[in-house]
Parts: structure tokens; C-alpha cells; sequence
């Protein structure tokens, strides 16, 4: 990435992958009907490996494999990505309120930043902390609406809230430096092998609930797998190889805002002034986040790229609109946020 910012089509394919996520809480929210949200990650990311296997076999240049230390690199980045952090996201959220949630969502491109910054030992553009710094503050005027008195055990929701921008972060910087020489696809394939797999150990604790879903949940199930594993992670991979971690998550950030326009438009709902104002404050940051002036520092063109959600929740998904992987006008919510898309 030297000292140019980021493609037009790298914002535009992480802008999609956003676009996306932020269906997947409405979405999953409706299928937790039928299936628990364990089972409903094992089944997503299960249908997204086996769509992306077959994609990777079949392709026209079938990307060199992985070595073995790339291998464990992206199966570790997929397993704290998908198994680790859309588990801490939904026991956290539960444990937690939404206003805490979704303000603590809201810093996960902070801490994708640090961790950047201690991995690559990078200097960042003082733009782009601003960018991130305004985007999240823009994020957190769109997703406020959530009960502010939580239970005694809101402060260990707060903390595995916490852990997941941790494992987010892990996912994003990893995953990028294991890249190298890989396509989307195959980055892609080997992360969601590896989620899935989390997911399928985890949901055995879901075992003696476990019934056949309904004809409407079976086919929203695999509209998350298609749409929001297989072609969220697609786009965000292929964007994230072409641009610093931290540029990425922060353009996620956009998330909530597609969250509250799909409410206002498909659900017919209000808008307040605040969520207006937040997305312009997001808007901006997001543009701010993505100027290099050159002496910026970035990690090395080597480190290619990595994923429903740098996300916020489901519960104000349905307050404010669907949000996910990542979410609608979001904060997450107990239940409604499985995946749950980033």
C-alpha cells in the first residue's frame, strides 16, 4: 500500500461486505426460532466451507497451497474470527446491555489499530487515528438506543465484549500476514473450515434442542451462508489484502448506518436526528481513515489480507433496523446476534 490509499475497488468490496453483514442480524434474529445460535453457526459457516471448497477445487487457477505454517496461521485467524468472536459477541451481549454492547463494538477498530501497530511496529497517519477516532464516536450516536441499567453480571458481559474486538482484531491482523501468495478464496476457505469446525464442537452443547428448521429458516440459513459467510468474508478479504487492518475494520464501521437506512426503507421506520448526525460523523471518518499522505505507515505490501463483523447486534437491529454479521441500526442483542460478520 506504500503511500496511496487504499483501491476503489478494495473500499467498494469491504463497503459490500458491510452491505451484507448488515442483514445478517435481522436475518439470524428470525431463524433463532427454530435453531439455537450455536447451531446455526455450525450450520452457516458448515454450508460457507463446503460452497467454498468446491469454489477453490474448481476454480481456473488453483491457488498454490498454503504452507504449513501459512495453514496454521489462517486456521487460527478463522477460529478466533468466527468460532471465538461471534460466541464472545453473543454471550456478552446477552450478559451485557445494548448501549454497553454496542459502544463497545463500536472501539473494535481502535483496537484492530493497536494491535496493528504492536504487530507491524507501523506508525499510523494522524488522518487516519482521527478517521477512526470520529467514525467511532459516529457509531455510537447511530446504535445508543439500549437499556442503560444492565444485571450484576453486566460487567462480565462488558469484558467478553471486550475479548471479541480482541479476537477481531487477532482474526484481521493474522489473517492478513498469512496471505501472502493467496487468493480470497482460498483465505477465505481455510479461515471458514476452521470456524466451522469451532462452531460444530460448540454446538453439541446444543444437542438435545436440536430439531429439523422450518422451510423459511432453512432458506435464511442459507442466505447467511451464501450471502453473508461466502460472499461477506469474499469481499472482505479481497479488500482487506489491499489495505491496512485498521482501514478495514474502520470501514465496517459503515455497518450500523446500511443497518438504519434497510429499517427506514424496507421497515418503514423513524430516524432520529442523532442517528442522522452519527452517520454523517461516520461517513466522514471512514473517508478520513482512508488518506495516506506517504510517510503513513502501513503493513508491508507482503502481508496480504484476512473478515460478520467488526458488527454491532441485533437487539437495536431491531430498534433502529436490521443490522451483521454483522447488523442493522445495531446494538447487539442477546439473542439476535449470532453469527451472527462481523
Amino acid at each position: 500500500m506504500g503511500g496511496r490509499g487504499p483501491t476503489v475497488w478494495a473500499v467498494g468490496a469491504v463497503m459490500a461486505a458491510a452491505l451484507f453483514w448488515s442483514s445478517s442480524y435481522a436475518v439470524t434474529k428470525q431463524v433463532l426460532e427454530d435453531v439455537g445460535p450455536l447451531s446455526i453457526g455450525a450450520i452457516r459457516f458448515t454450508l460457507a466451507a463446503l460452497l467454498l471448497g468446491v469454489m477453490v477445487r474448481l476454480g481456473r487457477r488453483r491457488p498454490t497451497r498454503p504452507d504449513p505454517r501459512q495453514r496454521r496461521q489462517l486456521y487460527l485467524s478463522g477460529f478466533l474470527g468466527i468460532t471465538v468472536y461471534f460466541i464472545l459477541e453473543n454471550v456478552g451481549v446477552d450478559l451485557s446491555t445494548a448501549s454497553d454492547a454496542s459502544l463497545i463494538v463500536a472501539t473494535y477498530p481502535l483496537m484492530t489499530m493497536l494491535v496493528e501497530l504492536v504487530v507491524f511496529r507501523a506508525r499510523m497517519p494522524l488522518l487516519r487515528v482521527a478517521g477512526v477516532l470520529l467514525a467511532t464516536v459516529g457509531a455510537f450516536l447511530v446504535v445508543r438506543n439500549g437499556a442503560e441499567v444492565g444485571g450484576s453480571s453486566r460487567w462480565l458481559g462488558d469484558i467478553l465484549l471486550l475479548l471479541g474486538g480482541l479476537a477481531w482484531a487477532g482474526y484481521n491482523v493474522l489473517g492478513k500476514r498469512a496471505s501472502a501468495g493467496q487468493d480470497a478464496a482460498s483465505v477465505t476457505y481455510y479461515q471458514t473450515l476452521a470456524g466451522a469446525a469451532g462452531f460444530l464442537l460448540a454446538s453439541l452443547l446444543e444437542a438435545d434442542d436440536w430439531r429439523i428448521p422450518s422451510a423459511s429458516g432453512s432458506s435464511l440459513l442459507v442466505y447467511l451462508a451464501v450471502a453473508c459467510s461466502v460472499g461477506g468474508f469474499l469481499l472482505y478479504n479481497y479488500g482487506l489484502r489491499r489495505m491496512a487492518s485498521s482501514v478495514a475494520v474502520n470501514i465496517l464501521n459503515l455497518v450500523p448506518v446500511f443497518g438504519v437506512l434497510g429499517a427506514v426503507v424496507i421497515n418503514g421506520e423513524s430516524i432520529r436526528i442523532a442517528q442522522v448526525t452519527g452517520g454523517v460523523i461516520i461517513i466522514v471518518g471512514v473517508a478520513l481513515g482512508m488518506i495516506e499522505r506517504g510517510q503513513g505507515a502501513t503493513p508491508k505490501p507482503n502481508a496480504g489480507r484476512s473478515e460478520p463483523s467488526g458488527t454491532a447486534t441485533a437487539q437495536t437491529a431491531t430498534k433502529a433496523g436490521p443490522m451483521p454479521d454483522e447488523p442493522a441500526a445495531p446494538a447487539p442483542t442477546a439473542q439476535g446476534a449470532t453469527d451472527g460478520a462481523r
